[in-house]
């Protein structure tokens, strides 16, 4: 069984897997999927077409919007943002045009960054505190700045890796001995 808190709005319909905290003040719309033992924060909305992996972890207040799928063991952090529609007017309904966005697995998404809709973000990125994604991201790859651009790699564990950003490389993470190889611009594991 999820837990829920007495102040969430969870609506008809919304599937949410065991194990999973929906905490206050939080919104769940019907058609959103979310897997098990999640940590949905304060006042996080969830649309309709949202599907949340397992192990995922959204600080507070967050808003998953529609066409957004984030993959098992993301973490989103205070106040990031993701949207749905490129060129939002108030006066134009642009229900019809939001695009996909996908958050692979293990990725990370600092405080206060935003994702711009219709990118991939690759298995466990690490996109810096307040940076801007307007692009498709690499596997690996750390990210910061306005708008983002990439300034090295980082491991499964979460720590930068000594590869540098272009070329041929190798290193180990320290804390899990595993192998990191930059071949040709793309980080792979062994």
């Amino acid at each position: 069984m999820p837990t829920i808190h007495p102040s969430a709005i969870v609506d008809s319909g919304a599937q949410i897997g065991e194990g999973t905290s929906v905490w206050h003040w939080t919104h769940i719309c019907s058609g959103a999927k979310i897997g098990a033992h999640c940590s949905l924060g304060q006042g996080v909305f969830v649309g309709n077409n949202v599907v949340i992996g397992h192990r995922v972890k959204i600080q507070n207040n967050v808003s998953v919007y529609d066409n957004v799928v984030l993959d098992d063991d993301v973490f989103c952090g205070p106040s990031m943002v993701f949207t749905n529609v490129y060129n939002p007017r108030s006066a134009i309904s642009r229900k019809s045009e939001y695009k996909d966005t996908r958050i692979k697995r293990g990725v990370t998404i600092g405080a206060n960054a935003t994702i711009v809709c219709g990118v991939t973000i690759g298995e466990y990125a690490f996109i810096a505190a307040g940076a801007v994604v307007n692009r498709d991201v690499k596997p690996y790859a750390l990210i910061a700045g306005v708008p983002g651009r990439q300034i090295g790699w980082m491991s499964e564990y979460g720590e930068r890796l000594n590869l540098p950003i272009v070329g041929d490389g190798e290193c180990v993470c320290p804390h899990t001995d595993k192998r990191y190889k930059l071949i040709n611009g793309e980080c792979q594991t062994s």
